[in-house]
């Protein structure tokens, strides 16, 4: 197990600590457990690069806007679902089970972004995934657990289906939803794809759309060529590659332990029980 722990943690101590080593200097090699010249010059390099601070907040905005509107709408339909007299529910459970496991593909999903008007629009990062049938299927579990009494003791209160979802269902899910919410948002957070097959304009790149073009950038140098030559001078295109990673990495893994065990309720929560 501690094998397993070193090789799984040492490369994410090894990129932070060569981020926090002087750049020049760290072009030699040779730095394995501690920083050879401590320098906070690659990160503030990297603040003072243009557009970081506008990729943070596009990510933040998508994924805290994104996260509630996935939660709302996933919520909504898997409400529906979970009533027994659902109209056709079989046929749309077939349909959304197959859903997961085929797509349209990359070039189809293209040009439907194209006809919806959502390329180089933020609404890219929200509308697509509003929806996700893995999720709906966590959500239905639950639903389905909740007593039924309270559902008829709302329809004699006089309740009606907006009523009972919103004030005596979801208040009830907050286990679930806080799982679903933990999901979508790590995976806002984390999604780089979306910036860079439909957003062509960099102030609606997220961070990990940045993090993206300064690797690709890495090479000819062309982000040290944006920085202040005062900081110019010591840094290199690979410390400054290092150090975005650090910036754009470490806000979800701080946070993650934290929340692992949401995560792992809500696979509890979806799970079949004998």
């Amino acid at each position: 197990m501690l094998l397993i722990c070193f090789i799984t943690l040492y490369p994410i101590w090894y990129v932070i600590v060569n981020a926090l080593n002087e750049g020049q200097d760290g072009m030699r090699g040779g730095i394995y457990w501690w920083p050879r010249i401590f320098s906070f010059e690659n990160f503030e390099a990297v603040f003072q690069s243009p557009g970081i601070m506008t990729a943070m907040g596009i990510t933040a905005a998508k994924t805290l806007l994104g996260t509630v509107i996935h939660v709302f709408f996933t919520a909504m339909v898997a409400y529906a679902f979970s009533r027994k007299g659902l109209i056709g529910g079989k046929i749309y459970i077939l349909i959304g089970t197959f859903t997961m496991f085929f797509s349209g593909g990359l070039i189809p999903t293209y040009l439907l972004m194209k006809d919806l008007h959502l390329l180089d629009n933020f609404l890219v990062y929200i509308i697509p995934v509003m929806f996700s049938f893995f999720d709906l299927i966590i959500f239905m579990t639950f639903f389905r657990e909740i007593p039924d009494g309270l559902e008829e003791a709302a329809k004699i209160d006089g309740a009606n289906d907006w009523s009972i979802l919103l004030k005596v269902v979801l208040p009830v899910s907050m286990p679930v939803i806080a799982t679903i919410a933990l999901f979508h948002g790590v995976y806002q957070w984390n999604d780089y794809f979306a910036g860079v097959i439909y957003i062509n304009n960099t102030d609606l790149q997220p961070i990990q759309t940045y993090l993206y073009r300064v690797v690709a950038q890495s090479s000819s140098n062309q982000m040290v060529a944006q920085i202040p030559g005062g900081v110019a001078k010591t840094v290199t295109s690979q410390s400054i590659k290092l150090a975005t990673m650090v910036v754009t990495t470490l806000p979800i893994v701080f946070v993650y332990p934290f929340l692992q065990r949401y995560f792992v309720k809500g696979m509890m929560i979806g799970s079949i029980k004998g």
